[in-house]
């Protein structure tokens, strides 16, 4: 049996990608890790800079803006990681 870690390593996700998906989509990480590496294999980064860029906007208009930092850091994250491919 694969552990989360496991997965998470093969599904070419940080933790806070993965995390920012759950969070848009309203799934348990295990299910926002298995959507992201679909969409990541299936030429989907747009979707989730889309994704995250929600999420974003949603701590903002919350005024949870040390969320909205930690998400500015993932989107970072995840252009310098999945747009250079």
């Amino acid at each position: 049996m694969l552990t989360y870690n496991e997965c998470l390593e093969m599904s070419g996700l940080s933790v806070g990608e993965v995390n920012a998906i759950a969070e848009h989509e309203h799934v348990d990480p295990i299910i926002a890790m298995a959507l992201g590496n679909y969409l990541i294999e299936h030429e989907g980064e747009s979707m989730i800079k889309k994704i995250i860029l929600d999420d974003i906007a949603r701590a903002e208009r919350n005024k949870d803006y040390p969320h909205a930092n930690l998400l500015r850091r993932v989107m970072e994250h995840f252009i310098a990681t999945h747009e250079a491919k």
